[in-house]
């Protein structure tokens, strides 16, 4: 039969479309084959038209495909069978995977033909597996991550929760999906917690903060928050990322450090401490022996039993301050005086600096604000400073203390700062001077933590501390806390 020039048109369309097609006949036999099949099997056009499934697929693939059940059933029943995939393999070159579809074509005469459609998708496969693969990884890195790894839509309620979240808090990720990540905060928390993640939501933004967080079992931990957000590729918002990391060891070691460093501390204030009990010890000795030997004298039993009371309450007092610095403590914020707070530090130490013709020159803002601080932490930041101070003076010298608020249109500071003319900081230490367990002082006179502490504690306060020196002119410590309501 001779094909008219549209027939002709439409064949060569057909057979070079990127698709492979086969035509079946219903006893099974090859009746038309495109060029892209020919050219994907590497096959002559004769070795496979006239030709069964048989002798054009390998028998591993009709056997894992029955195509040739599949068309026998389509043929009878007149109805096609939707897309599976199939890997194809033809001698000298590498395996592919088709996509392919079986469709009735009916004739004039009712069911005549069968087209098998084969699309390769190799590639999208491939692809398709890698992708898988990062998803695995990622997935394995997030569930073996330590820290809370959280998704949340836009507004903050979770979408997806880790393992560590799980083994943290308490709670599954069925329990906390739909929930807004607020409610596992205390109500102190919650408000803050709400501003970071509007403020993350905007571009560019990654957001930090801290807050205790309730278990399922009703414990409070601290834990350090980094939010993050999610963008398509047009820029568009479609969900924020955190990151949280439990506190709990951290503010233990914290608190040890913190401790030893007191202890540490002790060591250098016991002379100053011995001297200031002996003054009043002594005073109460000398009036108890008076006592003794004049009894029948009412006026002075009664000046004799005045000081020796004013002498133990003096003792009293000072074993009590040096109780209260030695006790481990939890951070408290109140409404703090920080000129108390350095009037009470150099009543501590004060003895030690003039033992060694230190002279201490106060510059004490009288308006200064009160600040939002837990004193008995300032005073061990106070104290470590003056003790550096200290050590930096054997042979006597200055030390001055200034406190003022920070210049300017709207200040938000309090500058506490301390100079001294003493053996300075040599260059090449200035930025390892906050490292822990850091000290130029010979071994078994310094344990390297207190400028570290100092930096903690500070920091903890949203503050900062600011270093000056040179090496044998003196050094400068400023320290900056915030103004708060």
């Amino acid at each position: 039969m001779v094909m008219s020039d549209t027939e002709k048109f439409f064949e060569q369309i057909i057979s070079h479309l990127p698709i492979s097609i086969l035509v079946f006949d219903s006893s099974l036999k090859v009746v038309f084959v495109n060029e892209n099949f020919l050219e994907k099997t590497r096959l002559k056009l004769d070795a496979v038209m006239g030709r069964g499934p048989e002798g054009i697929f390998p028998p591993v693939l009709l056997k894992y495909s029955h195509l040739p059940v599949l068309l026998k059933k389509v043929i009878q029943e007149g109805k096609g069978i939707p897309g599976q995939e199939m890997v194809y393999r033809a001698p000298g070159i590498p395996y592919r995977v088709y996509y392919y579809s079986l469709n009735p074509l009916r004739g004039i005469k009712g069911m005549e033909n069968v087209m098998l459609l084969m699309e390769d998708i190799t590639e999208q496969s491939r692809l398709r597996e890698e992708v898988r693969k990062t998803e695995r990884h990622l997935a394995s890195i997030v569930e073996s991550a330590n820290d809370i790894v959280v998704s949340l839509e836009p507004y903050g309620t979770i979408t997806t929760w880790n393992t560590a979240g799980e083994r943290i808090t308490g709670f599954n990720a069925l329990e906390v999906r739909g929930h807004h990540i607020t409610t596992l905060c205390t109500s102190r928390d919650a408000e803050e917690m709400r501003q970071v993640l509007q403020n993350t939501a905007q571009p560019g933004k990654v957001e930090h903060l801290e807050v205790e967080i309730t278990t399922k079992g009703g414990k409070k931990i601290p834990v350090a928050w980094g939010f993050s957000s999610m963008r398509s590729e047009a820029g568009t918002l479609v969900g924020l990322v955190g990151i949280g990391r439990d506190l709990t060891e951290t503010k233990q070691l914290q608190a040890q450090l913190i401790q030893s460093a007191k202890l540490a501390s002790l060591g250098v204030l016991a002379g100053g401490i011995a001297h200031e009990l002996r003054n009043p010890l002594g005073i109460s000795s000398a009036a108890a022996q008076i006592f003794m030997e004049r009894p029948d004298d009412p006026q002075l039993l009664r000046e004799c039993a005045q000081k020796i009371h004013t002498g133990i309450s003096r003792a009293s007092e000072i074993i009590e301050g040096l109780l209260k610095f030695a006790r481990p403590s939890t951070r408290y914020n109140e409404p703090t005086d920080i000129n108390k707070i350095l009037d009470e530090t150099l009543g501590l130490i004060g003895k030690q600096l003039s033992t060694q013709q230190i002279t201490v020159h106060k510059e004490l803002d009288p308006s200064l604000p009160l600040i939002n601080a837990d004193g008995k932490l300032l005073k061990q930041v106070f104290l470590n400073i003056i003790i550096n101070a200290y050590n930096a003076m054997p042979r006597g010298g200055q030390l001055w203390i200034r406190t003022e608020v920070e210049k300017g249109w709207r200040p938000s500071s309090l500058l506490v700062t301390f100079r001294d003319n003493g053996a300075g900081i040599p260059k090449e230490h200035m930025d390892k001077i906050f490292d822990p367990f850091f000290t130029t002082m010979p071994l078994g006179k310094g344990t390297g933590l207190g400028l570290a502490i100092c930096y903690g504690i500070v920091k903890e306060h949203g503050g900062e501390i600011r270093v000056v020196s040179t090496e044998g002119e003196g050094s400068t410590f400023t320290i900056l806390l915030p103004i708060t309501k």
